[in-house]
């Protein structure tokens, strides 16, 4: 996925530049809106709020993507995220519940929804959610290797 992060983050770049400075300060503000702006521009600029760690900004733009287009598994995966990180709990489950209803299969859904079970203490919800990436990942992947380790930690903290 960061492969991914990367493409989207060179997207608002270009975005950006070939918009001009006065659109980028509006599309990128304090919830200034462009009337250009489509899902996937708005889309691109919550990913980069995302990895800027600010998620009340991107959580705000990605309601907005999923609600021109809500069976997108990736804002609503994101939404999840976001929210679990401002520790709204029940908010990311519900999230991450929709983009999996979507998509079953998204690693990156799988993945959260399963480090969200480790954050809750649940290890055996959280070892399903590996057990579901180690068969989509059937060469490896990083959303399996990543939440194979905080299942083991919550395990050894367990003693289980």
């Amino acid at each position: 996925m960061d492969g991914f992060v990367k493409m989207v983050i060179g997207v608002v770049i270009s975005i950006g530049l070939a918009s001009g400075a006065a659109d980028v300060s509006a599309m990128g503000g304090g919830g200034g809106q462009s009337n250009r702006a489509n899902p996937q521009e708005i889309y691109a600029r919550a990913v980069v709020k995302v990895k800027a760690l600010e998620y009340p900004g991107a959580i705000t733009l990605l309601k907005q993507v999923v609600a021109a287009d809500p069976k997108n598994a990736d804002a609503l995966n994101y939404l999840g995220y976001s929210y679990r990180e401002t520790n709204d709990l029940q908010s990311a489950m519900t999230y991450y519940q929709k983009a999996l209803a979507i998509d079953p299969n998204h690693k990156g859904a799988n993945e959260c929804l399963g480090e969200l079970y480790v954050r809750l203490g649940d290890l055996q919800k959280a070892r399903e959610q590996l057990a579901k990436l180690d068969k989509l990942c059937s060469f490896g992947c990083t959303e399996y290797e990543e939440l194979k380790a905080k299942v083991t930690a919550l395990a050894k903290r367990r003693g289980s």
